[in-house]
């Protein structure tokens, strides 16, 4: 499987690093850089914007978003939903509003593009035991 992990905070970056583990291609991205190279060292695909993130993967794409609720979440959601194609699946793993997630699912929808709300916890044991 082919991903793209967009937020390597806790949670997101010991995602990325399970999906590595377990044989599959990880197109990493962080705002910061230095998250995003310490996956590369591991194996992942860097992507140092949302666009080459984008560009890295092929279609249809899979984007899993793990950046904090709120104007992070809606920045990164808008740019996905001008950058990826009818038929990509775009999955926010943190943890918004309810009602926010209906409007996404619509307004992305529109473009053909899949939402999913996956509110993802995985605490410091995350890593370990998923």
């Amino acid at each position: 499987m082919q991903i793209a992990m967009i937020g390597l905070g806790r949670i997101g970056a010991n995602m990325a690093r399970r999906l590595l583990a377990g044989g599959h291609d990880v197109v990493a991205h962080n705002r910061s850089r230095a998250p995003t190279d310490t996956l590369a060292r591991l194996g992942a695909v860097p992507a140092y914007t949302l666009a080459e993130a984008v560009r890295r993967l092929t279609a249809p794409r899979v984007l899993w978003v793990m950046v904090p609720a709120g104007a992070p979440t809606e920045e990164t959601l808008h740019e996905l939903g001008e950058l990826c194609s009818s038929g990509d699946v775009v999955v926010d793993g943190g943890n918004s509003h309810y009602k926010d997630d209906q409007r996404r699912f619509l307004e992305l929808g529109r473009r053909g593009i899949h939402y999913l709300d996956v509110g993802t916890s995985g605490g410091v044991f995350g890593l370990e035991r998923g």
